[in-house]
């Protein structure tokens, strides 16, 4: 059976940071980050936890990073756009339009997230 990839949305990245087993699991296998949640995670470690965790992180996160495009950009603000009432973040709708367009699975414990396709809803 083919598993497909899975992006992983800062969420996510959060809890592996915090130790979380269910999203740990995920380093064990083939992931994607996109490199604007890379960024926001960096920016989230980086205040609560100082600079040499945050690139401590850094290094062990960026070979999984790929970039964005700018269609993709623009598909994430009409998705924001049309999902409003969900205040979705501009990063979580980038890392969701970026798996939908590439055939991933987009994992996230954000409950914005829970009733979309594609989308591994964990807590």
């Amino acid at each position: 059976m083919d598993v497909k990839k899975r992006c992983l949305d800062t969420y996510a990245l959060v809890e592996i940071a915090k130790g979380n087993s269910i999203f740990a699991q995920h380093l064990q296998q083939d992931i994607i980050i996109t490199e604007i949640t890379l960024a926001e995670f960096y920016g989230v470690i980086l205040r609560e936890q100082g600079e040499k965790m945050a690139e401590q992180w850094f290094q062990k996160l960026n070979s999984y990073s790929q970039p964005v495009d700018m269609k993709t950009f623009i598909e994430a603000v009409k998705f924001r756009y049309e999902h409003k009432k969900k205040n979705i973040s501009f990063f979580d709708a980038v890392g969701y339009i970026f798996s939908i367009r590439n055939n991933l699975n987009f994992v996230t414990g954000d409950k914005e997230f829970e009733h979309f396709k594609q989308v591994e809803f964990k807590k």
